[in-house]
């Protein structure tokens, strides 16, 4: 009698193989791949770039809509004013009169971003796609330089189990610095080396060789002064984070932990780059965003909304003295866009 033996399965045509492969990582990841695919499907059909009429054009106070995910325009004047729908889907947005830089989170397994230099019409130039989740953007005045940071593990600073990664793009060369970890820092008058150093919350000045960091190791986080052309570093004060220079480059906005509490660590603090005397603003909230100047005189920034709101933008005199007021319902990512190239 003949032994029948089963007969070997076809071979899986491509598509089936997908599917096999599509259904081991659901078991093994909990449905999350569901997930990420039905998003990928969703932004995928959404339109993300500007529309043709949408361009920087100030005065005006530029933001991203939390409501659509896409960035607006509206006048300098009170919260009131009319919006300008149709700027380029954005998860974090900043401008100078020159350009853009668009941060867009793109979603899978391992999150990712995609950082789009705009120019002034904001079509697209350059994209790089970089590990990681978006946090900060920053353009400078001329437009020359760009700098974004990404959560590359955890996505707060409040907690301590977080990792960044903070690049630098000189538009004018086309060199691009992936992570300034590489550069040489001086911290108390000595070399520092550690391995968990951070970089975060870069802003530029004025001749676009200088600019302003957050460093974070052992605990601690330093505000540097950076230069690049000499590629170095130097710690000026501790407890510093998310500088922000002013037009006229003689004061940095920063926010500074005041409290171990992790629902609100810090306030806003302006510091006289002459004198280095800090001053505390009128905002007494806690405030997890780098503040952008609007003029000389003013700040601002994200906060939580109210009634189940994403975000609303608010502003503050830069002295200390008045108090918040919301600029923006449902907004983010704000700066100021002006007739001249001087926003930071």
């Amino acid at each position: 009698m003949r032994t029948r033996f089963p007969r070997p399965a076809a071979p899986l045509g491509p598509r089936a193989r997908i599917a096999v492969v599509v259904a081991a990582v659901l078991l093994l990841t909990g449905g999350s791949v569901g997930y990420v695919m039905h998003a990928e499907h969703r932004t995928g059909g959404e339109r993300t770039e500007a529309d043709a009429s949408f361009v920087l054009a100030g005065p005006a106070l530029y933001f991203r809509d939390t409501g659509t995910g896409r960035v607006a325009h509206q006048p300098m004047a009170p919260a009131t004013a009319a919006r300008t729908p149709g700027g380029p889907a954005c998860d974090r947005f900043h401008a100078s009169g020159d350009g853009a830089l668009c941060l867009r989170a793109r979603p899978g397994v391992l999150p990712k971003t995609q950082a789009i230099v705009l120019d002034r019409r904001l079509r697209e130039k350059r994209r790089i796609t970089v590990p990681g989740i978006p946090t900060r953007a920053r353009v400078s005045a001329s437009g020359r330089m760009l700098s974004w940071t990404v959560f590359a593990t955890g996505d707060s600073y409040a907690t301590t189990s977080f990792s960044t990664r903070t690049a630098i793009l000189d538009l004018r060369t086309g060199y691009l610095i992936k992570s300034i970890e590489t550069i040489p820092l001086t911290i108390d008058g000595a070399r520092y080396h550690a391995p968990d150093v951070n970089y975060w919350g870069v802003t530029f000045a004025r001749d676009d060789n200088r600019f302003y960091a957050t460093v974070s190791t052992k605990g601690r986080t330093y505000l540097v002064e950076g230069n690049m052309r000499d590629w170095s570093a130097k710690a000026l004060r501790q407890n510093v984070e998310c500088p922000s220079l002013s037009p006229d480059n003689t004061r940095l906005a920063f926010k500074k932990k005041v409290s171990d509490d992790a629902a609100a660590p810090w306030r806003l603090y302006v510091l006289d780059l002459r004198t280095m005397r800090e001053t505390p603003l009128a905002e007494e909230r806690s405030v997890d965003d780098q503040a952008a100047w609007l003029d000389d005189d003013t700040l601002a920034y994200g906060l939580p909304g109210e009634s189940g709101r994403k975000s609303d933008v608010w502003t503050v005199p830069a002295d200390g003295t008045g108090k918040p007021r919301v600029a923006v319902k449902d907004g983010s990512s704000p700066v100021a866009v002006a007739t001249t190239t001087t926003t930071r």
